[in-house]
């Protein structure tokens, strides 16, 4: 089975929280421990049945006789202890030089807890984690070597079965402490196997931490955000990463969710990337992009996409098939027939809140020639695009046709972009991770 090492429990809040001083064992720090104990008396060692790692206030070690002291940690040794950890500066005042010399002769861990906390805490969160990890079966190695992060985001991504404790102790094993009211957003990036885009996307941020690994296929990315900082987190980092990401490279980003909602949403905004990032490079942009920049989307951006295709787009062919002709389909006739760009038109100006302004600087056209495109798709239909009724048909419609004439073709067109389907998606993951949110 599977357990949690000395090093990882030393990376739990309530251990950190201690300021813990490693005296001896420096080796040792990667010993499996089985289960944490706390005991005052000498005879603690009788208990105990190897793997375990004890607490102590000290008390027991203020007997002044030094053998005492050094047959205590013989004994501990010789039960197969994971380590000792001594609160000093209350019942014991420093930790005695033939504790921590003994403890060196025997390599076993000895650590000095500078700051009091209560041994429940420490022992409630250590044997929780303890006690997931068992459950879940997994080890912090797998698949990824001795890469900690990659193995977490990978683990987070597939959502393997894990459970808070552990994912806790995993992301502080691998440096990733949000603070409370901290809100996490997932990212992936395609078209680069370095880590690089991240980090300066964190430095224009500022405050934020990460979690960030490269794998085959993209970099992912697990950002805390300050509880603090103010404004749209989403949008945010979205405009970090047009200032950090060189061009050519595709980002999405996920959704914005409490540090303290779960592990299920860390794993939630993390997929909600990936999927993001799937139909940003196999499904033409609903607006034109900046084709010298990176392309940067966002999970809301693509929402309507995600839910017409959840499941995946060929499961859904028909279905969206048989919308776009209801909704759409003596436009579809009239473009079959005439060089027209009516569908697009339709779809840019109704997600823009039938701004004729905004539409016309978008499609790079004059108001006029906006003001007859809409009369004609006014009059093929035989409605009112403002007719609050039909926008949301008429909106799905639109976007469903972007989506499977995308798929069709097997290549996505965004920003003069054209960029082939990714086999990682198929390779490399999971299928439930694919077309899922």
């Amino acid at each position: 089975m599977p357990a949690l090492t000395l090093r990882e429990v030393l990376v739990l809040g309530p251990v950190r929280a201690t300021e813990p001083e490693l005296l001896a064992g420096e080796g040792a720090l990667d010993r499996p421990v089985r289960w944490v104990h706390s005991s005052e008396v000498y005879e603690g060692a009788n208990f105990l049945d190897g793997g375990e790692l004890l607490l102590t206030n000290g008390f027991g070690l203020t007997d002044p006789d030094e053998e005492v002291r050094r047959r205590y940690v013989r004994e501990l040794a010789a039960r197969g202890a994971a380590g000792l950890a001594v609160e000093v500066g209350r019942s014991l005042p420093a930790m005695p030089p033939e504790v921590v010399d003994e403890a060196r002769r025997l390599e076993l861990p000895l650590l000095a807890m500078h700051r009091v906390v209560p041994f429940v805490r420490i022992t409630e969160a250590a044997n929780r984690a303890i006690v997931a990890r068992g459950l879940s079966g997994r080890s912090v190695v797998r698949p990824w070597g001795d890469d900690h992060t990659a193995a977490l985001l990978a683990d987070l991504a597939d959502r393997a079965a894990l459970n808070q404790p552990e994912v806790e102790a995993r992301a502080a094993l691998a440096g990733f402490h949000p603070g409370p009211g901290a809100r996490l957003i997932g990212v992936s990036v395609h078209g680069t196997r370095e880590t690089g885009v991240v980090d300066r996307a964190v430095r224009v941020l500022g405050g934020a931490s990460v979690l960030r690994a490269a794998f085959p296929g993209d970099v992912l990315a697990l950002l805390a955000l300050p509880g603090t900082r103010s404004g749209d987190p989403v949008r945010g980092v979205q405009d970090a990463f047009r200032s950090a990401a060189e061009p050519g490279l595709t980002v999405a980003v996920g959704h914005a969710v409490a540090v303290g909602s779960g592990w299920l949403r860390w794993s939630d905004t993390l997929r909600a990337a990936r999927t993001t990032l799937e139909l940003a490079l196999t499904v033409p942009a609903a607006e034109p992009g900046a084709p010298e920049g990176p392309l940067v989307t966002s999970s809301r951006a693509l929402a309507l996409e995600r839910e017409l295709t959840r499941g995946g787009v060929d499961a859904n062919r028909d279905r969206l098939a048989r919308l776009v002709q209801h909704a759409l389909g003596p436009l579809l006739e009239w473009e079959a027939a005439h060089a027209s760009d009516l569908v697009r038109t339709l779809e840019v100006h109704l997600r823009n809140g039938c701004s004729p302004t905004r539409t016309a600087a978008l499609l790079h056209i004059g108001r006029q020639s906006l003001y007859q495109r809409l009369e004609r798709i006014e009059s093929l239909l035989g409605l009112e695009i403002g007719d609050p009724d039909l926008l949301g048909e008429l909106l799905a419609a639109a976007c469903a046709h972007r989506v499977v004439r995308g798929r069709s073709a097997g290549v996505a067109e965004s920003g003069g972009r054209l960029t082939a389907a990714p086999s990682w998606l198929v390779a490399q993951f999971p299928a439930p991770l694919r077309g899922s949110a």
